[in-house]
């Protein structure tokens, strides 16, 4: 019998948990995360896609944390650089909780509605997918957006790096529904 699935379900679940983390550390920190760079954003990003790919690789987990955490930080960070990228350098570096989930949710709200448009064209086609695989497509979304990022954002007919934390955002809410599933 095959598993019924509710992708918005899930996929609210998921964000549910993101936001929660991130207002948790915005009460703790603020909005600290103001004075990075969208380059410095993206190579957070980075960090932890290639930690999740290297204990896929090795098999073997020295530090202990889970890959989860890892999966919920992209997402955030990548919230983070949209928020960034809207603000820009010049805007407010202390934002009130409130103000800070208000742009939270904006983005991450964008983000919910591609997925369902892209979702219902492909047909829900990463069900089928290996989280390794995602994970590979991030860290070629990273390698993008630092290319994009190196050209001082000029592209000639690619779309700029929101498009691409936009996808990592995606893909990462993606692995996290894949990991529930596996567990269960």
């Amino acid at each position: 019998m095959q598993q019924q699935h509710n992708t918005a379900d899930e996929f609210s679940h998921e964000v549910g948990q993101c936001r929660d983390l991130f207002a948790a550390k915005t009460r703790d920190y603020g909005t600290s995360w103001r004075v990075l760079r969208l380059p410095s954003l993206t190579d957070q990003i980075f960090i932890k896609a290639n930690r999740i790919r290297s204990i896929q690789e090795s098999g073997e987990n020295r530090v202990g944390e889970g890959l989860r955490a890892e999966f919920v930080a992209m997402v955030n960070y990548a919230v983070m650089a949209l928020i960034q990228s809207e603000l820009g350098a010049d805007g407010p570096q202390e934002l009130p909780l409130e103000k800070a989930m208000e742009l939270y949710d904006k983005h991450i709200g964008a983000a919910t509605r591609l997925m369902y448009n892209k979702n219902h064209d492909y047909g829900e086609a990463w069900r089928e997918m290996r989280v390794g695989s995602m994970v590979d497509l991030i860290l070629m979304k990273l390698r993008r957006i630092k290319q994009i990022e190196d050209n001082h954002g000029k592209t000639l007919v690619s779309e700029g790096v929101e498009g691409g934390y936009v996808d990592i955002i995606n893909y990462a809410l993606f692995c996290l529904i894949r990991m529930t599933e596996d567990e269960q």
